[in-house]
């Protein structure tokens, strides 16, 4: 996994991040759920990042995934706002020393990402309690990964069980990350997509001269890559890693469905232009269950929040879009990436569990979108 860094030596902690945040006043959930902080830290340049571009990327995390956020402020050299979910002090705790390291060794973040936190109700950091951890030793620029894995294994056992005991709300984070976005258009990942090489400057013109002004989605394809390969840095490149097998569309092997509409054969059959980004075709196949990962308008539905955990939560959202007429149009020869070559059989149990308990709170918002949006008959999917 390639970085640039800032400095090479180890950096040392004085002073960490998120000092000024009054936990006791927080903008509660509609369920009264969760607290939310807007804009806990803003990067340097986000405000004059966020004027110059037409997009900005939105993502979130729970703290042991924010390692990812390396890669991906490397590759996305434009505004990102980044939600991040914490349970109580021991969280808070780590959230802030490694968040300081990530602005002490990647510019980008420190110039272009602004962290937004949300913590569940009852379960809110006293910043006051905070303990120092014992990093003698230092940080290390070059190991992103391996510093956020010595810290977390600062966290109890208490705090782990909680994590076991509580779906992570998914939708809570969407809707609070996109929300921190100062753009027209909006790309909306998980934390662990990263974005091709040259994205926003590409993404940019694309939009400044896109054609489809209303309830238009520009989906941008998705694959996994083999931990063993370097990150491809052309689409050409990707095909090359594709017909070795090192390559994949993102879940082909655990969930087809979530990615087919894309078309990703006539993606790859596309050979215009790699100098610049364009529609490579209509998503004209639209199946229940597609959830791609795409540019729009920050007026696209918000993700229905009643979905917790794994299973629905991404894919609700899309089919509401397509219920209320959006079009998918695919770009190329942009892509993002997910690290690892998933396998059905290394899913764990729960995932399951709540894959099964939001199927049954589907049914319940289908059949509302469909009288909200006086859906015709054809736009119905089994």
């Amino acid at each position: 996994m390639s970085t640039i860094t800032v400095k090479e030596e180890p950096v040392q902690i004085t002073e960490l991040a998120f000092n000024n945040i009054n936990f006791k006043i927080g903008r509660l959930d509609n369920k009264l759920l969760y607290k939310m902080y807007d804009f806990a830290l803003v990067g340097d340049d986000y405000t004059k990042t966020s004027a110059n571009s037409l997009v900005c990327l939105a993502t979130q995390s729970s703290v042991e995934r924010l390692d990812s956020m390396a890669q991906v402020a490397v590759k996305w050299d434009g505004p990102i706002s980044l939600a991040v979910f914490v349970v109580g002090n021991e969280e808070f705790t780590i959230l802030q020393y490694y968040v300081t390291y990530l602005r002490l060794c990647f510019i980008n973040i420190r110039n272009n990402v602004t962290f937004h936190i949300a913590v569940p109700r009852g379960h809110e950091p006293d910043p006051e309690s905070t303990k120092m951890i014992d990093m003698h030793k230092g940080f290390n620029c070059q190991q992103p990964e391996q510093t956020l894995r010595r810290l977390l294994k600062t966290r109890s056992i208490e705090t782990m069980r909680w994590r076991v005991r509580n779906n992570y709300p998914q939708n809570h984070m969407r809707n609070f990350a996109r929300k921190g976005c100062q753009t027209k258009f909006v790309f909306l990942t998980d934390v662990d997509i990263v974005p091709s090489d040259n994205i926003v400057p590409l993404l940019n013109l694309f939009l400044r001269n896109e054609y489809c002004t209303n309830r238009c989605a520009y989906v941008i394809p998705t694959f996994e890559i083999d931990f063993r390969v370097k990150f491809p840095s052309s689409k050409k490149e990707l095909l090359r890693l594709y017909r070795k097998g090192l390559a994949r569309p993102f879940h082909e092997k655990v969930f087809i469905y979530n990615q087919y509409a894309t078309n990703f054969s006539r993606w790859f059959s596309n050979t215009e232009t790699e100098e610049t980004v364009h529609i490579s075709h209509n998503v004209t196949n639209f199946e229940f269950l597609y959830e791609p990962f795409f540019v729009a308008v920050d007026d696209a539905p918000a993700h229905d929040e009643r979905f917790m955990g794994y299973g629905f939560t991404r894919n609700s959202q899309v089919y509401e879009m397509y219920v209320a007429g959006f079009s998918f149009f695919v770009l190329s020869p942009i892509f993002t990436c997910h690290w690892g070559l998933q396998q059905k059989k290394s899913r764990p149990v729960w995932r399951e569990q709540q894959n099964n308990l939001n199927r049954k709170r589907f049914e319940t918002f289908k059949n509302e979108i469909f009288a909200r949006y006086k859906i015709s008959p054809s736009r119905k999917i089994k």
